[in-house]
Parts: C-alpha cells; structure tokens; sequence
C-alpha cells in the first residue's frame, strides 16, 4: 500500500481520485489545492507517490516539482488535458514518472501508479550509477594529478608514483583520492 499526495484544485475530483486510490489499495497521505509549499507538505506528510490532477501544468507547478525532484525525489503521476509535446517535455524535466493525457480514470489509477513506480526507480538508478561514474571519474583525475605533481617533484615513473600515493593512503587509512587531494592542497600551499 503506497501513501499518495493527492494535488488537484478542484475539491469534487480530489475526493473521486481518492476513492480511486482507496479502491486501488492505497492510502491518502494528504489533499492540497496546488503544489505551492510542496518541499513542506512533502516533509510533513512523507508520501510515497505525488498525484496531480490538472487541466494543464502550470509553469509555478512545474518549478515546484522541479524543486521537490532534487530535495526529496518521487514518483509524480500527472493527470492531465494537455498533449502538446512541449508541455510534456517540461513536465518530465521537472521529475513526472507518469504524464496521463486524457484524464483520470479511477479504473487506471493502480497500473499508471504502478507503471510511475517502476520508472522513478529505473530513473533513480541511473541517476546513482551516473553520480558513481562522475564521483569515479573525479577521483581519477584527482589521482592522476597527484601523481603528475610526484612524477616531477621527485623524477618517479608514473607506476612508482602511483605505489607512492597507495602506501600514504595504506599509511594514513585514507582513499587513495583523499590522499592525492592531500598532495595537491599541499602542492598549492608550497608553490
């Protein structure tokens, strides 16, 4: 059973999507008119799905998601009227799993919740891996800096700086990156 943060400005559709989210096994974490303040109602209420409901998003809710997408990531499901291209694409940026055009249907509120779902989490995880690589790849220049600043400090071979660098971080229980951060901060200060 997933918590959903159920937005839609108008009170009578709000309370059929929640019975539609109740028939679906689900549990209303909360019903707000906009997604103005939506980082704070997301923090009080810890949803595990936002819904929206809305003839067209508006560029104010788009920012919104955008700022709830980087502060605390979900899955969003918009319901919507809207099919132009453009407004999709903004949509998606702004961190929509699912854009549903033609309106809600209680009867596809479970498998367009559960399709948002499987495709935040596919999302996430290609964000971690991206993240790895760019956390990897820094590292490595990190890495490769240090032992340039050895290699012509003290005449080594590349190989016998690298073992240099690995015998410090062994030495001192740090990461090698650490490490060759330390060589560079030094470096700096010396020149």
């Amino acid at each position: 059973m997933l918590r959903v943060l159920v937005i839609d400005e108008s009170s009578t559709r709000a309370a059929e999507i929640c019975a539609g989210l109740a028939l679906a096994g689900h549990s209303v974490a909360a019903v707000l008119p906009s997604a103005i303040d939506l980082v704070k109602h997301v923090e009080a209420t810890h949803p595990d799905v936002i819904l929206i409901e809305t003839g067209s998003p508006t560029r104010d809710t788009l920012e919104h998601l955008s700022v709830l997408d980087r502060a605390h990531p979900r899955p969003i499901v918009m319901f919507t009227q809207d099919a132009d291209s453009q407004a999709i694409r903004r949509a998606v940026q702004a961190g929509v799993s699912a854009y549903v055009v033609d309106g809600l249907d209680a009867s596809r509120i479970k498998p367009v919740i559960d399709v948002a779902v499987a495709q935040f989490e596919i999302h996430q995880a290609l964000r971690g891996e991206l993240a790895e690589s760019n956390r990897k790849l820094l590292e490595r220049k990190v890495v490769d800096r240090a032992k340039g600043l050895l290699m012509k400090a003290r005449s080594l071979s590349e190989d016998d700086a690298y073992h240099t660098l690995r015998k410090l971080a062994m030495d001192r229980g740090k990461s090698i990156a650490l490490v060759s951060q330390d060589v560079i901060d030094m470096a700096n200060l010396l020149l």
